[in-house]
C-alpha cells in the first residue's frame, strides 16, 4: 500500500475511531454475542447473525485503518512557496479564480476543495510555485491554470 497523507487533525480522527472501535465497539458487540448464545439454538437466531455480521464488519474496518495508520505521512505547509501535499493553493482560469487544498486520497473532498494529490488536478500542481501557469488534461480538454498563492 502507497504512503496515505493527513493533516494533524485527520490522523487524530483516524487515531480515535480505531480507539473507539477497540475500546467500545468490540467489547459492546461481543457482549450482544455472547447474549444471543444464552439465548439458546444460534442456528436460527437473528440476534447472533446480526452481532456476527458487526463484528465482521467492525474487525475489517479496524485492520483497515492500522493499514492506513502503517502508512500514513503528516502534512505540514509547504516550504519555500513551493506546491506539497498540505498545500492550499489559488489558482485563476477562464472560469474564475479557485482555492484548493492538496490533500492525500484519504481525505480528499472535491466538492469542499480538498483535491487528492492523486488526482490529475492535484498532480499538475505539485512542485510548482505562484506564478506558474499549469495545463491540465481534463474530461473536458486541456485547462489551463495560473498559481496565484501558494500557503
Amino acid at each position: 500500500m502507497q504512503n496515505q497523507y493527513f493533516s494533524q487533525e485527520g490522523l487524530e480522527k483516524l487515531k480515535s475511531e480505531l480507539k473507539h472501535r477497540l475500546n467500545m465497539l468490540r467489547p459492546e458487540i461481543a457482549k450482544r454475542i455472547k447474549e444471543a448464545k444464552e439465548l439458546g439454538d444460534i442456528s436460527e437466531s437473528a440476534e447472533f447473525a446480526e452481532a456476527k455480521e458487526a463484528q465482521a464488519l467492525n474487525e475489517g474496518r479496524i485492520e483497515e485503518i492500522k493499514t492506513v495508520l502503517e502508512n500514513a505521512v503528516l502534512i505540514g505547509d509547504s516550504s519555500g512557496g513551493v506546491i506539497a501535499v498540505g498545500s492550499s493553493v489559488t489558482v485563476g482560469s477562464k472560469d474564475g479564480e479557485r482555492t484548493f487544498v492538496i490533500v492525500g486520497a484519504a481525505v480528499s473532498n472535491p466538492v469542499s476543495g480538498y483535491i487528492s494529490n492523486e488526482s490529475p488536478l492535484g498532480s499538475a500542481f505539485l512542485g510548482h510555485q505562484k506564478g506558474d501557469a499549469v495545463k491540465v488534461k481534463t474530461p473536458k480538454g486541456v485547462a489551463e491554470y495560473k498559481i496565484l498563492e501558494v500557503k
